[in-house]
């Protein structure tokens, strides 16, 4: 169907709130650099964005706000809240937007939970 291939809602130490079981084995350091370019926008784009060993070219996002990457076919949307990162991964045939749309919007939703 029309979902992700893989979803979390990690808090900003790395800790995991909730996965998906498909979700990569991902290292600390792959979030540490995430969180980098939140608060310095643009020190991702020269290296790419690292997750589960997975390399994604960066490509256009909300600075500070949405990270977003590219891989072949699929590729990574991240959202920043005031506590925690939401990570989704799609594939085809689910489209950027699409996967744009869900993480942002459940982002949306926890800034408004105050979290």
């Amino acid at each position: 169907g029309n979902s992700l291939t893989a979803a979390a809602i990690l808090g900003q130490d790395g800790s995991v709130w909730a996965q998906s079981a498909t979700f990569p084995a991902f290292k600390p350091e792959e979030i540490a650099a995430i969180l980098k370019d939140f608060d310095q926008p643009g020190t991702l784009a020269p290296t790419g964005l690292f997750l589960g060993g997975t390399k994604y070219m960066v490509i256009q996002g909300e600075p500070g706000a949405v990270i977003r990457g590219k891989k072949g076919s699929g590729g990574i949307t991240i959202k920043k809240t005031s506590q925690a990162l939401l990570i989704g991964i799609y594939d085809e045939p689910l489209t950027p937007g699409q996967c744009n749309i869900v993480v942002e919007r459940l982002g949306d939703y926890l800034i408004e939970q105050g979290l």
